[in-house]
């Protein structure tokens, strides 16, 4: 995951709805879209949830209210399905991510060889789920929604010592929408400074703008829920982008990475053939005769710049013309 380009992942999740044909839809919309990922999540509903679990209240506004295994079994993909999710978006050229949600699903998508593992918000203190991510040694990239400090420090600790070498973390805010006022993009730096690693932004905000401003404070990951149709049934197609948006969001994005550039200040080979016409020069302010003194009453400054510079004024005051100089014209010494 050395690349120096914002990883931007789109996250399709249950969006599917559990249909394999909208899952090969999102993927096509993803790849359109100038997105590196396309993600979704792989699960067996019995291993995730128990049949008392309740569902959350973003769930229940955009579902039938339901036990959440039930929600969850309408959004299920067989594995046999994955594979063949993982061939299409092999043969379209975007990067297929998934991520478990169950010991079974982490050995099955071992087996299909994905670059990174992509650990959600409400696994982080998952310790057995931590750990069989962990000694695979793949790269992890793990949002922290939901989690105090001492939490990621402890989820960290533990992918550490157990042969994850690469992990990267991803600000977060679990709710669907996230309020602009709980969004606190400031600790994006916080994270940084504290690991030492890699920082991005995971969000469930409306609209593009605070992933764009995320990429503009360091952010090298950038993961958005998205969907084919924001009035489909189901839990998260509410607070997804439809394909267009997705498109200005990584569009953007991109336009924000090459803006960001260098820290060194120098004119840009764009901006030079502008001085000339910009600054200013020394120049007559009346007419003035071969051997009369420059004074601030005969000289000042005026456009074009390709003169005397008006920062050595000190420097020409006092001196005496050496020809005659009609008004407006550049002074020479």
């Amino acid at each position: 995951m050395g690349e120096k380009k914002v990883l931007i992942i789109a996250e399709a999740g249950v969006n599917h709805n559990g249909s394999l044909e909208c899952a090969f839809k999102l993927a096509d919309a993803a790849k359109a879209a100038g997105a590196d990922c396309v993600k979704f999540q792989t699960f067996k509903s019995e291993a995730l949830v128990s049949r008392y679990a309740g569902q959350a209240e973003y769930q229940k506004k955009n579902t039938v209210e339901e036990p959440q295994i039930n929600m969850l079994k309408k959004l299920e993909l067989g594995y046999d399905e994955f594979l063949k999710l993982k061939r299409y978006c092999d043969d379209i050229g975007i990067c297929f991510i998934s991520t478990p949600f169950d010991k079974e699903s982490i050995l099955f998508l071992e087996s299909m060889d994905m670059p990174f593992w992509k650990i959600p918000s409400g696994e982080v203190t998952d310790l057995p789920y931590l750990m069989q991510i962990a000694v695979t040694g793949r790269p992890v990239i793990m949002s922290t929604g939901m989690c105090t400090m001492e939490e990621i420090e402890a989820a960290v600790r533990v992918l550490r010592s157990n042969g994850t070498v690469d992990i990267r973390l991803l600000h977060c805010n679990t709710e669907y929408p996230t309020p602009y006022e709980d969004v606190n993009l400031n600790v994006l730096k916080t994270l940084r400074d504290k690991f030492g690693c890699e920082v991005g932004y995971s969000d469930h905000t409306r609209g593009i703008e605070v992933p764009i401003a995320a990429v503009a404070l360091g952010a090298t990951v950038i993961e958005k829920h998205f969907t084919l149709d924001r009035n489909m049934e189901g839990p998260d197609h509410k607070a997804s982008l439809e394909p267009d948006e997705l498109k200005n969001m990584a569009d953007s994005i991109r336009h924000i990475e090459k803006a960001l550039g260098t820290a060194y200040k120098e004119p840009t080979e764009s901006e030079k053939k502008n001085i000339a016409i910009a600054r200013r020069s020394i120049v007559a302010s009346r007419r003035i005769q071969k051997g009369e003194v420059l004074t601030e009453e005969n000289i000042t400054t005026k456009r074009p710049g390709s003169g005397i510079s008006p920062m050595r004024w000190l420097q020409v005051l006092g001196t005496k013309a050496i020809r005659d100089f009609e008004e407006d014209e550049l002074i020479e010494l």
